[in-house]
């Protein structure tokens, strides 16, 4: 359970000292007065990572070079200061280096958020993301696989680009991606399965209907990657750029066995976001043994009445819930035991 807050110079908040009740909060304020930067700190401190920001410099109040946050639970107190474009990491007063060992006790984090939608309806990027959000909570070899793999393809992208590079040089990056990349297939294949089972209760809940939810992995290549990273060197050259490999593959949501994205309703195809969000929930809590932290940001006044009950009634017991809102109209006489925290000019009222 997270107890305590505290921030500095992180997006509109100069400082806060927060203290955290026990069953979450609903933060209620207009547009752009802070709630959401709350779930972003909380999902920061706990996954070294934000939906909202590609780059950690975003984070940092306007005109600040650095931030802070610190997030106290019953289990430890982590720390991270971004400063000279550099991360720290503390946890209980003890430096971390590796991102892993931070990383290896939080509780599981799960984000709902607006633009959800993207998980059916996008690019295969933001689904790659939703597996490799899920999956380094998940396992920490995925963790280490998907670390080892975005540095080798970093490093062979660059030599794509330099005219000088040889080709023994380009063979040995190719080995390092084939060697992490075969890991990464293999566990994203065993947790899509894990996840199915989730995703179609979690559907079937949702919408009250008896929809067949399947998915389907699509690889870049059908070849062993070491096979074609080789063939692809002509045209990896020409792009500049690596073209094959776990970076570029993505899976397919079907319902009724037709493509969501192209065959689904629009409410199918947010029920089916929603359902794939909360399988988050159930997958990590199951594999984890520890109920997720949830941070749910403005999406209930999308929903139609009938799926924000669903939502709400499915919402993990032992969770602790935060949700950012505009409005309590959609509550209607709904009951929701959360404490209500107004939230303006990046102040807890």
């Amino acid at each position: 359970m997270l107890t305590s807050l505290r921030l500095r110079n992180f997006r509109c908040y100069t400082t806060l000292n927060w203290n955290i009740p026990a069953e979450g909060a609903l933060l209620l304020g207009a547009n752009a007065q802070g709630k959401t930067s709350l779930l972003e700190a909380i999902c920061m401190a706990l996954t070294l990572h934000t939906p909202r920001a590609s780059r950690l410099e975003r984070l940092a109040a306007h005109g600040s070079a650095e931030f802070g946050i610190s997030l106290s639970s019953d289990a430890d107190t982590r720390k991270l200061l971004w400063q000279n474009r550099k991360l720290a990491m503390v946890v209980d007063g003890v430096n971390v280096r590796d991102y892993a060992d931070y990383l290896a006790q939080a509780p599981p984090v799960v984000w709902l958020g607006n633009t959800d939608m993207a998980l059916v309806t996008g690019s295969a990027e933001e689904r790659r993301h939703y597996l490799d959000f899920v999956g380094s909570q998940w396992h920490p070899g995925y963790r280490s696989a998907l670390k080892e793999y975005r540095k080798a393809l970093k490093s062979r992208n660059l030599l794509l680009r330099n005219p000088r590079h040889t080709a023994a040089t380009l063979r040995s990056y190719a080995e390092l991606l084939s060697r992490y990349g075969e890991v990464l297939v293999t566990l994203r294949r065993q947790l899509l399965a894990l996840l199915h089972p989730h995703i179609r209760r979690y559907h079937r809940d949702i919408s009250a209907r008896g929809e067949e939810i399947s998915l389907r992995y699509c690889p870049s290549t059908e070849l062993p990657l070491m096979e074609a990273l080789e063939q692809s060197v002509a045209t990896d050259e020409r792009a500049g750029f690596t073209t094959v490999g776990p970076h570029r593959d993505d899976f397919e949501l079907l319902v009724a066995g037709a493509p969501a994205a192209d065959f689904a309703s629009e409410g199918q195809q947010r029920t089916l976001a929603t359902a794939m969000v909360l399988a988050q929930a159930g997958l990590l809590q199951v594999e984890t043994g520890h109920a997720p932290i949830l941070l749910i940001d403005d999406i209930f006044g999308e929903l139609d009445p009938s799926r924000r009950k669903a939502l709400l009634s499915l919402l993990p017991d032992d969770s602790q819930v935060f949700i950012t809102t505009t409005h309590l109209d959609w509550l209607g006489n709904t009951p929701l035991a959360l404490p209500v925290l107004r939230i303006e000019n990046g102040k807890i009222l």
